[in-house]
């Protein structure tokens, strides 16, 4: 059976995920309201303004949504403004979901003119989730007002760095990465999100061996 992998898509670049979850080989919906989770086994948080995700979200039903969505068994991704989100605290401050223990520093590196493109290095733990042959390259990864991501807490695994930064982490079911990898053309970490959201009778263990069998 095919993944149904939502996608945030009340702004920002979701199209672009759903294109590489599509060629990942899941089937990307686009949630807009809380009974479009219906049927998903994660959601993708994408890249946009975060401040205006948040005003969207509570008339959109979402605010109290993705959390019991995460607390059944989801599994959540955000990249960029969706990992703003997803953070415990946010500096400068401003509300966010909270679900995953880590504090997110908006616009770290600096505005439009600062964005990047770079190589993450995958840290052991990702070579863990990749297996060995797909995590042999280093992931191409653009940073577009990037965040930077602080203050990890003890639950938090980095899965990649760059430039000595940790550009992605996870806690257990949730995921979050500072860059867009939805912009290239590798499709790596959208598979191995695919694959621990959709091992669901013991999702936490298989997440530790995804993309290795």
């Amino acid at each position: 059976m095919v993944a149904r992998i939502g996608v945030l898509a009340l702004q920002g670049d979701f199209a672009a995920h759903a294109r590489a979850l599509r060629g990942a080989g899941a089937l990307p919906v686009e949630v807009r309201v809380p009974a479009d989770l219906d049927g998903c086994a994660g959601l993708v948080l994408p890249g946009g303004e975060s401040t205006t995700l948040l005003k969207l979200l509570e008339p959109h039903g979402l605010l109290a949504a993705i959390p019991a969505f995460h607390r059944d068994g989801g599994a959540l991704f955000g990249t960029c403004a969706g990992a703003i989100l997803l953070a415990r605290r946010v500096v400068p401050a401003q509300p966010a979901l909270g679900l995953i223990d880590l504090a997110v520093e908006r616009n770290a590196y600096g505005r439009q003119r600062e964005s990047s493109e770079g190589e993450a290095e995958p840290t052991p733990a990702l070579v863990a989730l990749l297996g060995p042959g797909e995590a042999a390259a280093p992931l191409p990864m653009l940073f577009i007002r990037a965040p930077r991501l602080l203050d990890l807490g003890p639950g938090v695994e980095p899965l990649a760095t760059w430039r000595g930064e940790t550009v992605l982490v996870r806690e257990d079911r949730a995921w979050a990465c500072t860059g867009h990898p939805e912009l290239t053309v590798d499709l790596r970490l959208h598979r191995a999100f695919i694959a621990c959201a959709t091992r669901r009778p013991a999702r936490d263990a298989a997440c530790a061996t995804a993309g290795t069998t």
